[in-house]
């Protein structure tokens, strides 16, 4: 059940951001380019992902259990730190300059995925890295 329900809403999430344009990352530069041409469709579509947001969690609240989990993961720390930052920083600056971020990668592997691909590959190089740099942190300290 879980898998099924994990495949639905991502297919879900992939869709949306098809339908709404957000997999294309003119749709993202446009936004950013605001002493250009600059294309309002991104704040759409963020101020329309606030109110079901915002009736999740209280959904949520009301909830003793996820339906398929045995608990909420839900981010414990409040704090920012320098990790969050560069991370947000090196994050930011890639979709600035690509227009792409990782849900819209993924949704763009199954329409174009040979454009795409070296995207998606250095995504995962990315990910690679963080990955064996916590280890190694956490094997320091």
């Amino acid at each position: 059940m879980r898998l099924i329900l994990a495949l639905f809403s991502g297919a879900l999430f992939g869709a949306g951001l098809l339908y709404s344009g957000m997999a294309n990352p003119a749709r993202v530069t446009g936004f950013l380019d605001v002493f250009g041409r600059w294309d309002p469709t991104l704040a759409f579509v963020m101020m329309g992902a606030i109110v079901p947001m915002t009736l999740a969690w209280f959904v949520q609240r009301s909830m003793s259990r996820p339906l398929v989990e045995d608990r909420f993961s839900l981010p414990e720390k409040r704090e920012l730190d320098a990790p969050l930052a560069i991370g947000a920083i090196i994050f930011g600056a890639g979709w600035g300059l690509t227009g792409i971020c990782p849900g819209p990668a993924v949704a763009n592997l199954g329409i174009n995925p040979l454009a795409i691909l070296p995207f998606v590959l250095a995504m995962i190089a990315g990910m690679a890295v963080h990955h064996l740099w916590a280890r190694r942190s956490q094997n320091i300290s």
